[in-house]
């Protein structure tokens, strides 16, 4: 089933790759959506597909790397965006 989530993500996830870490885990996965920083210092996810696959891809985000710190995810359910093709920077 497809599903769709907006996510704000709030810790040490601006300067350190954060952007680029989210597409990459999204294309690995077959997802949708858009990852954008915030003015705030929050990074703002779009993220939509197979629930399997999307589960899969916050579990990542939530863990980061060695440089991305996650303290807090905001996880809400939003309608599905049934023309979106690929997962991208957001403006």
């Amino acid at each position: 089933m497809v599903k769709r989530y907006h996510v704000i993500v709030e810790g040490r996830v601006q300067g350190v790759g954060f952007r680029s870490f989210c597409i990459l885990q999204a294309q690995q996965r077959g997802l949708t959506g858009s990852v954008r920083n915030m003015s705030n210092g929050m990074v703002e996810i779009f993220v939509q597909g197979d629930e399997e696959q999307v589960d899969s891809f916050l579990k990542k985000v939530k863990e980061g790397d060695r440089f991305i710190l996650v303290e807090d995810m905001s996880i809400k359910e939003c309608p599905v965006e049934e023309k979106e093709k690929r997962f991208s920077y957001g403006w």
